[in-house]
């Protein structure tokens, strides 16, 4: 193989790729990136086996030659030197060289490297996908349904289910559930779907974050393609595969309440400082935990005492607190995380009582909110 290549454009698909190659991996040839150079371009893989991504470079893009493929072939090359070396050519255009054994010459301007290069069909073959069940999501929307629900999935492996995030497909509507039994996250997005659709499907929390810093911010459709126990995210030039998990994400429906007792509606920056200040005591305790009262005249007082350190009072004034008193301790971390995902300037938080999870939604619209289980204080 031997090709000479636009070094950005390089640098670009193997940042790519590598967000999907681990270090602490069982199958060694893993650890590589597989270089494949065709007439059309060169297309670089990534894999861990939960996901796999993979990234096209075209021969020419809008008249202009990125890729000179001398000779076709394939190999696959060490990703953290390989990646280390792309990035710190001296010169504009990189040639890449595969000789005898898979050793592999690197040349930029005067800089020359050897790499020792593996058999790139020992490299495990991205699964084969029909695509049969697809449908499609502007890039940027999708961006925002991953950011505004994937922070709340669990961390923890004892309910593995509950690491991914539920997506749902009915009617043409998206819905986006997270949850680790202490906080939710729900966003529903309408769709482009072949056919009337249904879908079911559980996506790892961690494959939506490396998806999510690989998308630009664009309205460029990205195809979804969804299998038994795969999903697949197709681009422009880049290939997104992960894994489903296995399992049924539970019934989050019976946990949302239809009612509230007492309606807060608040400017969503200012409340947000606000508990932001009032965690900064409440952090050095081990619960981050602040408190809540509504008082008359349209305020409710965020509070947080740690009785080694000291505490915080602070009011807030809203736009309208209506029902029943309230006192209510919850999370400052939990807190934060969803008033950083909601949308829309101002929002409603409905409570139903001080025991009883609550909800925070943006006041003009019903397609997300978050809710969070309060914390018992005693």
């Amino acid at each position: 193989m031997k090709v000479i290549i636009d070094r950005e454009h390089l640098v670009r698909s193997v940042q790519d790729v590598m967000k999907a190659v681990s270090s602490r991996t069982t199958i060694p040839i893993l650890t590589g990136i597989k270089i494949v150079a065709s007439e059309q371009g060169v297309t670089l893989t990534g894999s861990d086996s939960d996901i796999s991504i993979e990234s096209f470079i075209p021969a020419e893009e809008k008249d202009r030659i990125i890729v000179d493929v001398i000779q076709q072939g394939s190999v696959v090359l060490q990703a953290r030197f390989f990646s280390e070396i792309v990035r710190k050519l001296p010169k504009e255009t990189v040639q890449i060289e595969v000789k005898d054994q898979f050793v592999t010459t690197i040349r930029s301007g005067k800089a020359e490297f050897h790499l020792n290069g593996l058999d790139p069909e020992e490299y495990p073959r991205l699964p084969q996908i029909q695509e049969e069940n697809m449908f499609k999501v502007p890039a940027d929307l999708l961006k925002h349904v991953i950011r505004q629900t994937v922070f709340a999935v669990s961390t923890s492996e004892t309910r593995p289910i509950l690491t991914g995030v539920n997506w749902r497909i009915e009617n043409n509507e998206l819905t986006c559930i997270a949850t680790d039994s202490h906080r939710l996250a729900m966003r529903k997005a309408k769709v482009k779907t072949e056919s009337e659709a249904y879908f079911n499907i559980v996506i790892p929390g961690k494959s939506l974050n490396e998806l999510n810093k690989i998308l630009e911010e664009s309205n460029e459709l990205v195809h979804i393609v969804v299998t038994e126990n795969q999903i697949l995210f197709k681009t422009k030039h880049l290939l997104f595969f992960s894994r489903l998990l296995d399992g049924n994400y539970p019934d989050t429906s019976r946990l949302i309440p239809t009612d509230s007792q007492t309606d807060v509606i608040v400017k969503t920056k200012e409340f947000l400082q606000a508990i932001d200040r009032a965690s900064l005591l409440a952090r050095e305790g081990r619960n981050n935990v602040v408190r809540l009262s509504t008082l008359a005249d349209k305020i409710v007082e965020i509070s947080s005492n740690s009785p080694e350190i000291g505490k915080v009072v602070e009011e807030v004034q809203c736009e309208q607190v209506e029902g029943e008193e309230l006192k209510i301790s919850f999370s400052a971390k939990y807190m934060m995380d969803a008033l950083k995902a909601l949308e829309g300037t101002e929002i409603k938080i409905s409570f139903t009582g001080a025991m009883r999870p609550f909800l925070i939604r943006p006041l003009h619209d019903d397609s997300m909110l978050q809710l969070i289980l309060p914390v018992r204080t005693y």
